[in-house]
């Protein structure tokens, strides 16, 4: 049986290519979430009106891959100190949040937001927010970097933050 799970980390597509690299993890998905509007577009939420943050939707195994080990790659692929953005990306849209799926996953990310607190001084600006309606994204957003032969838009993105 497989379970969800939903981040936002600023730009999707080197998230998403960061969790599809995990065994374990069947599928993933990029799109939009934590939102009021339905059914937005990519230029809809670029706009920074819509409530939505860019997300990538995990579908996993528990039996080979944990919460905890998305939880690792999500804190690694992103700055969770820099608020309403990631780099030169700026707006509510790449905030950095935790959809959670159920009060198992709401304890396991309250818990690891509290020992990324820890470490980066009280900074941690990642909001944990119970999941909603996920808007897929547009076709050409999915495995963006894969299509293209590349592997990540984040490089030493980990080394500078942790």
């Amino acid at each position: 049986m497989t379970e969800k799970a939903t981040f936002g980390a600023g730009c999707f597509w080197g998230v998403e290519a960061a969790f599809r690299q995990l065994p374990g993890v069947t599928q993933t998905r990029v799109g939009y979430a934590g939102g009021h509007t339905d059914d937005p577009t990519y230029e809809d939420v670029c706009t920074d009106r819509t409530g939505h943050a860019e997300a990538v939707e995990v579908t996993f195994d528990p039996d080979r891959v944990s919460y905890e080990q998305l939880l690792d790659v999500f804190w690694g692929k992103h700055d969770s100190t820099q608020l309403n953005r990631q780099g030169w990306d700026v707006g509510t849209q790449y905030r950095s949040a935790i959809f959670f799926h159920g009060p198992e996953q709401q304890a396991q990310a309250e818990r690891s937001r509290a020992e990324q607190q820890e470490r980066r001084n009280g900074r941690v600006v990642t909001e944990i927010v119970p999941a909603g309606r996920f808007y897929e994204a547009e076709d050409y957003h999915q495995q963006y970097l894969e299509k293209r032969g590349q592997a990540s838009c984040h490089a030493g993105l980990r080394a500078a933050v942790s």
